[in-house]
């Protein structure tokens, strides 16, 4: 069950309302009537409005509405919702109120129909210029902004979109855009929305990221999205995050961001249904060339499921793993993705040299990878670095593109992986094909497959997709993955595009069940863009 409130729907209000039936309470339409019936001068229980023509000093109502979004920060009560009209506010806002589980949530919110732009130009401050700020807030919900041009040229602060931070519980951020976040900086920092778990034992929970979009941000060394210490009970959901310097998603532990080491990190969440390209981090100042941003990155989180996402045209695609020598990341779940066209590797775990920590006990199933390492590294479709154990490999589609190398795997140390049920295609064929385990390369299939133990009931085929120039990743009726998965590995109920994991008599290979849905290929289009 996805947390949040269930949304009023603003046109069967409206109809309601034509046909004579009260309207219901805390809608615009409500604080509409019963402004008009007050003659302009109430202070109606459940919503509230600001606008750019508007005074602090009126009594928040419809016809008299407030100016600033911080004035509706001090004053909302569990419960109630400021309305902010169209139009541009230059203010950072911090939310000083909180709603209750009774009473319900505050909420601010975009009037239905028009956009409230939340501009930094301008704006200074030694921490970094903030969107929305919310320390130990609880049942608080921000949606449908346009957050933009919060920045800083100074080293030591942090502009984001919307920061979050403390022991903050039952946060709901969803339908804004955040773009044009900047660290000007070569050693700074920015994000378009961070989660800092910066107490213990009490942690931020409950929280949801849903339907935003983030974009164009300038980040340094930091993230477009990052749940980061003491957070748990999270659901990210369905935001398009795409043209950023640095990584997308990022869910972290081990750094020290909350004060006791067995509360420090990211921890049994939800990664779904996201739509993560073009992360490069080729041009940002702060990595002078390096291309190593992740789409969506477990750096030491645990007990998290990442399925049904889109990542490609990042530097890296998806990875599991810790940047600490005494953290791992574990338990993860990574399935029913896709994951194509990235420039580094489709998927990267363990940690990336020996100084690193470890990525074990977690389970990549039904995944499909398609031509990735574009930048032909030799890094392949999977990327297994330093200390990688006992973790579970299945019901994977791997595609490689013209090098044919389908793993990478340049550590003896890796070792207790279960690899199989796996579908590889390349150029060169199974003979053609290249791999490396633990250290050692083989050419072919069967070499592979003598030397290592590895998939021996894997396949080497074309996958026979629907089109490999959009590309389209749907199966044809004639796919040699039909049916032929370990149903026994964590599979899910739905596949990619949340149709029937089992559609036939077993699972199939790769992140979509034949008979897919609609076709994949359709063009992205987004603004900014």
């Amino acid at each position: 069950m996805r947390i949040g409130l269930i949304a009023v729907s603003v046109a069967m209000t409206l109809a309601l309302a034509s046909c004579g039936a009260r309207p219901t309470p805390g809608t615009p339409e409500a604080a509409a009537q019963t402004d008009s019936q007050a003659g302009g001068n109430a202070f109606y229980v459940n919503a509230f409005y600001v606008a750019v023509d508007g005074d602090d000093g009126n009594p928040g109502t419809l016809t008299q509405p407030w100016r600033t979004i911080q004035h509706a920060a001090e004053r909302l009560a569990p419960g109630e919702t400021a309305y902010v009209r169209g139009g541009v506010y230059n203010e950072a806002v911090t939310v000083m109120v909180s709603g209750t589980e009774s009473d319900g949530p505050v909420t601010f919110a975009s009037y239905p129909g028009e956009t409230a732009v939340l501009d930094g130009s301008g704006l200074t401050d030694p921490d970094g210029p903030v969107g929305f700020t919310l320390v130990d807030r609880s049942y608080v919900v921000i949606q449908g902004f346009e957050i933009r041009n919060f920045s800083s040229s100074d080293p030591d602060a942090t502009p984001a979109g919307i920061f979050v931070s403390g022991a903050s519980h039952h946060v709901t951020i969803r339908g804004n855009r955040i773009h044009q976040i900047e660290t000007q900086a070569q050693d700074g920092n920015a994000h378009g929305i961070a989660v800092y778990g910066d107490q213990a034992p009490a942690s931020i929970h409950h929280l949801l990221i849903q339907d935003n979009e983030l974009d164009h941000l300038k980040l340094g060394w930091s993230e477009s999205l990052v749940l980061n210490g003491n957070v748990e009970n999270f659901q990210v959901l369905d935001n398009r995050i795409h043209h950023n310097d640095n990584i997308g998603i990022d869910l972290i532990g081990f750094e020290g961001t909350a004060p006791d080491p067995a509360y420090d990190r990211a921890r049994d969440g939800l990664v779904q249904g996201n739509t993560v390209y073009q992360i490069d981090s080729g041009d940002n100042p702060a990595y002078q060339g390096d291309r190593s941003a992740d789409g969506i990155y477990v750096d030491g989180g645990v007990r998290i499921t990442i399925q049904g996402n889109r990542v490609y045209r990042c530097n890296i695609g998806i990875e599991v793993a810790s940047e600490h020598g005494n953290g791992d990341a574990s338990f993860i779940t990574v399935r029913n993705n896709l994951v194509y066209w990235n420039h580094v590797t489709g998927l990267a775990m363990g940690g990336y040299d020996r100084q690193r920590g470890s990525a074990f006990q977690n389970s990549i199933v039904n995944n499909t990878f398609f031509q990735n390492d574009t930048l032909e590294e030799g890094n392949g479709e999977l990327l297994l670095q330093y200390d990688v154990h006992d973790n579970r490999i299945e019901n994977n589609l791997f595609y490689a593109n013209a090098q044919s190398l389908l793993i990478s795997n340049p550590f003896r140390q890796n070792q207790g992986n279960l690899v199989d049920y796996n579908l590889y295609f390349a150029p060169d064929g199974a003979d053609g094909s290249q791999w490396q385990w633990r250290k050692n390369t083989h050419q072919g299939f069967d070499a592979y497959r003598g030397a290592t133990g590895n998939d021996s009931h894997s396949l080497f085929a074309d996958p026979r997709f629907v089109d490999v120039t959009e590309p389209d990743l749907r199966l044809q009726a004639d796919s040699p993955a039909i049916d032929v998965g370990d149903a026994s590995a964590p599979v899910g109920d739905a596949d990619f595009q949340g149709g029937p994991r089992i559609q036939g008599s077993g699972v199939d290979l790769g992140a979509l069940e034949f008979p897919a849905g609609q076709a994949l290929y359709l063009p992205l289009v987004s603004r900014g863009e």
